[in-house]
């Protein structure tokens, strides 16, 4: 079976963002790119009933490649962040802070220096249809030089090295915007941090969690 551990680590990341509250019933999707061939999870199965062979195989012109079942509707989306960034993974949820947020704001003001995880502002993506083409535009666009988005009226992406690390962003995407939607609802002026202090910021989380001796997951 091609790409077996890829699509093996698609499930279990399914299934942590099913754990941790990210999705609601099949919402979402996960892939993984390796060389010139993407693993994606399929449309509409259970997470909990999800198996390796049931993700799929598409090449990154969107040929099928091997799998049996409907690929998320999302493809075009992954294949498009793929061509146009170097991430290996991609997450797609839609948790409830991220997309109430989205509905909101343009952009999640820096609020919170967390936002430097993800390069700076995070920008919210024109609302599209899902599975359309300009989706996939509007999300690359909004990925430009970061590594997590919000989708207009939809919900949120976060890409990464490996799909550990994209979908271990989500959490943390969904803390800041539930920060920041508390905080718009009382009301007051709320405080931001300046561009230098947020440049500070991206330089002291450059070596976060690394540690001597210790391999990176």
């Amino acid at each position: 079976m091609l790409m077996e551990k890829e699509r093996q680590e698609i499930v279990d990341t399914c299934l942590f963002m099913q754990r941790e509250g990210l999705i609601v019933g099949t919402a979402g999707n996960v892939s993984i790119r390796k060389d010139d061939l993407v693993a994606i999870s399929p449309s509409g199965v259970p997470y909990e009933t999800m198996t390796a062979e049931d993700v799929v195989v598409y090449d990154m012109d969107g040929n099928h490649v091997e799998g049996v079942l409907k690929p998320s509707s999302e493809l075009p989306l992954h294949l498009s962040v793929y061509h146009a960034t170097d991430a290996k993974a991609i997450t797609h949820n839609h948790a409830p802070a991220s997309t109430a947020l989205g509905l909101v704001v343009d952009e999640i003001p820096t609020s919170h220096y967390y936002s430097a995880m993800f390069g700076g502002q995070i920008r919210v993506a024109p609302y599209a249809g899902f599975g359309s083409d300009d989706l996939a535009k509007f999300v690359t666009e909004a990925l430009k030089d970061r590594t997590g988005a919000l989708m207009k009226n939809h919900g949120a992406i976060t890409i990464g090295p490996t799909a550990s690390k994209a979908v271990n962003m989500l959490p943390i995407l969904e803390y800041v915007c539930e920060i920041h939607l508390r905080a718009m609802a009382t009301g007051a002026p709320i405080a931001l941090l300046s561009d230098e202090q947020m440049e500070n910021a991206k330089a002291g989380m450059a070596n976060y969690g690394k540690q001597p001796g210790r391999d990176e997951k």
